[in-house]
């Protein structure tokens, strides 16, 4: 299901790729740019979005929240904090002492402050730059849409091709590579990193020797 998950994402950012690059080369050679439309565009959402607009859009109060709050409990923070509860009371019945137990909490509260201030700081640059020509807004939506697509497709094919692999007990390098792939995620998570990092450096090297920020938008 996961996979099916993320190769279906990949198709439906495919598509918003495309368009976006199709609006960026008619702006980039002289043609009109419609901020409306792209907005229209980014704000569509996916499958459930479209489908449930009435509920997406509800502001009759605080209790039409509520469900959405509850699917947002389950999301990454809290299995992490779950985990996190599930360790210190492993350890605690071993007999770690108290004080040795709240150094997991403080690790995790550390953790999160770092990470989420750093990715703060880099998205408001980010929002910063891309807001001050309809260009740079293009060519950002263009490189993070590509992105998406490209990790969407990277994760969700190694673990389609796990699972063919594991079923039909194919053999060879490249199934054993696969395999290990999926007995390691955290690899995946680390090539993630470096796919964004790559990828916003390689970008705003194009971006520069392009030349875009001199091309004047209609």
């Amino acid at each position: 299901m996961s996979a099916l998950f993320l190769l279906a994402i990949a198709v439906m950012n495919l598509v918003i790729l495309v368009t976006v690059y199709r609006t960026f080369h008619r702006v980039r050679r002289g043609g009109p740019y419609v901020e409306e439309d792209l907005d229209t565009l980014l704000a569509g959402g996916g499958l459930l979005a479209r489908g449930l607009p009435p509920t997406l859009r509800d502001d009759s109060g605080e209790l039409a929240h509520v469900p959405l709050g509850l699917l947002f409990g389950l999301g990454f923070d809290t299995a992490t904090e779950i985990g996190l509860l599930g360790i210190s009371a492993a350890e605690a019945s071993k007999g770690m002492p108290m004080w040795s137990i709240l150094v997991f909490p403080a690790l995790f509260t550390a953790g999160m402050s770092l990470v989420d201030t750093t990715d703060s700081i880099l998205m408001l640059g980010a929002y910063g730059w891309h807001f001050v020509k309809p260009l740079r807004k293009l060519y950002y939506n263009m490189t993070i849409t590509a992105v998406s697509v490209i990790i969407a497709l990277m994760v969700g094919g190694i673990e389609a091709l796990g699972l063919l692999a594991d079923k039909l007990r194919l053999q060879g390098a490249f199934w054993d590579m696969i395999q290990s792939l999926n007995r390691n995620f955290g690899t995946i998570g680390y090539l993630i990193i470096g796919i964004f990092i790559a990828s916003w450096i390689v970008s705003a090297i194009v971006y520069q020797l392009k030349g875009y920020d001199r091309i004047e938008v209609v």
